[in-house]
């Protein structure tokens, strides 16, 4: 079964940094798309980046202090300029399917994912 485990989260104050890193267990890692998406308590999961097909996807509210990234074996995601609205579970995952943005920030389009990473930003 494929296992994604997400790491480096943490309590940063605002305007500071924090990456992300997301490892993949049996999974061809290569051929595979990931994204990020996050949950802050009471509201609905949302996209927060994505990469796939030599292409990266960002949620505007992330755009241009987000950066996704990928090696063989992971893929990261460094935020910068942290706000306290940013401060949310986030959860890497998996999708070997998609085309475009409208796909890949839809989380029914991702098969797997990990058990999230806390981040929380304080003012």
């Amino acid at each position: 079964q494929v296992q994604l485990v997400e790491s480096g989260g943490g309590l940063v104050q605002a305007g500071g940094s924090l990456r992300l890193s997301c490892a993949a267990s049996r999974l061809t890692f290569s051929t595979y798309a990931m994204g990020w998406f996050r949950q802050a308590p009471g509201k609905e999961r949302e996209f927060v980046t994505a990469i796939g097909g030599g292409n990266t996807y960002y949620a505007d509210s992330v755009k241009g202090r987000f950066t996704i990234s990928r090696d063989n074996a992971k893929v990261y995601l460094q935020m910068n300029s942290l706000k306290p609205e940013d401060t949310a579970v986030y959860y890497c995952a998996t999708t070997g399917r998609c085309s475009g943005y409208g796909c890949y920030a839809s989380f029914l389009q991702y098969d797997y994912w990990g058990q999230g990473t806390q981040v929380t930003v304080s003012s």
